[in-house]
């Protein structure tokens, strides 16, 4: 009974000590409790960041939308010529000749044949460039080396553009015009390929404003292809200039502003205006934004 006795305080302890070693359901509601906090919080600060992610997405989208714009309309309209490849000028569209590559004369078939260069050479020397190979809806610009008083440079419609084949005269390109070369284009002559377009602001089938543009008729009245995008979401057009997505202004060589549709012999200057919207709105410290951004350009051009 004694030794009984002596063993129970030990007993006593070791029940004790595993009583003391469970959590009690107190300490587990508490933990949960921190545990959700830490979680909302962190939940949060993954959801702003996200957002925050999202918005600078929108707004470099945005910036890009301009910057494409401004470029692309910066190239064409500095390199054209007011009095003979400008054919619309509009609020919001404009339509122009642009160039499209550059060569020589290096060889004549006839007077409908003309052989150039290739793109390029052993030696690393390029005599052609394109932008884009031209077709048949393309004209080609050739100058002329006379003094009869007539235009320096004189225009060939392109009725069909290919390569020439190695081991003949001036391998490289071939083109077939519609109409005869004149005997004052002589071989190294510059020529010049030009196409006609339209850039406009127009109105898509996801109830968008994007720019577009479209191939036109290389002669005759203005009849052009089906519009393809190439840069947005804009702001809707508006008559208003200073909220609609995409602005074209001119201007005569001393500053006075032009009116949309007139003459372009006297257009010395074209400023464009380009308004970029965000694909989609977000939610910014529980605002709905926007992201949009505008930039303006102004145009000298260069062969008037």
């Amino acid at each position: 009974m004694r030794a009984m006795n002596q063993s129970a305080p030990r007993f006593l302890l070791a029940a004790q000590w595993v009583v003391r070693k469970g959590v009690t359901l107190a300490e587990i509601a508490v933990v949960m409790a921190l545990m959700g906090v830490l979680g909302g919080a962190v939940g949060l600060t993954l959801l702003r960041q996200q957002r925050f992610y999202r918005a600078t997405t929108e707004v470099l989208h945005a910036r890009e939308g301009v910057r494409d714009a401004l470029e692309l309309l910066s190239t064409d309209i500095r390199g054209m010529s007011t009095s003979d490849t400008l054919r619309l000028v509009a609020d919001s569209a404009i339509e122009l000749f642009a160039n499209i590559g550059s060569s020589i004369v290096c060889h004549t078939d006839g007077s409908i044949g003309v052989g150039l260069p290739a793109a390029s050479s052993g030696r690393g020397n390029a005599f052609t460039t394109f932008l884009v190979q031209p077709d048949s809806g393309d004209i080609a610009v050739f100058h002329r080396d006379s003094l009869d008083g007539e235009s320096e440079w004189e225009r060939h419609r392109i009725a069909a553009f290919g390569a020439r084949p190695p081991g003949t005269a001036c391998p490289g390109f071939v083109v077939d015009l519609a109409t005869p070369l004149s005997p004052h284009v002589k071989t190294s002559a510059p020529v010049r390929f030009i196409r006609r377009g339209r850039y406009s602001l127009y109105h898509a089938s996801d109830g968008r404003w994007y720019l577009g543009y479209r191939r036109c008729n290389a002669v005759g009245a203005s009849v052009c292809g089906a519009i393809q995008p190439l840069s947005g979401p804009y702001r809707d057009y508006s008559s208003n200039p200073r909220s609609t997505g995409l602005l074209f202004e001119y201007f005569d060589a001393s500053g006075a502003r032009l009116t949309p549709g007139g003459s372009p012999v006297a257009i010395a200057r074209v400023d464009v205006t380009a308004r970029a919207e965000s694909r989609q709105r977000i939610v910014v410290e529980g605002r709905v934004n926007a992201p949009s951004d505008s930039a303006t350009v102004a145009i000298a051009i260069r062969n008037r």
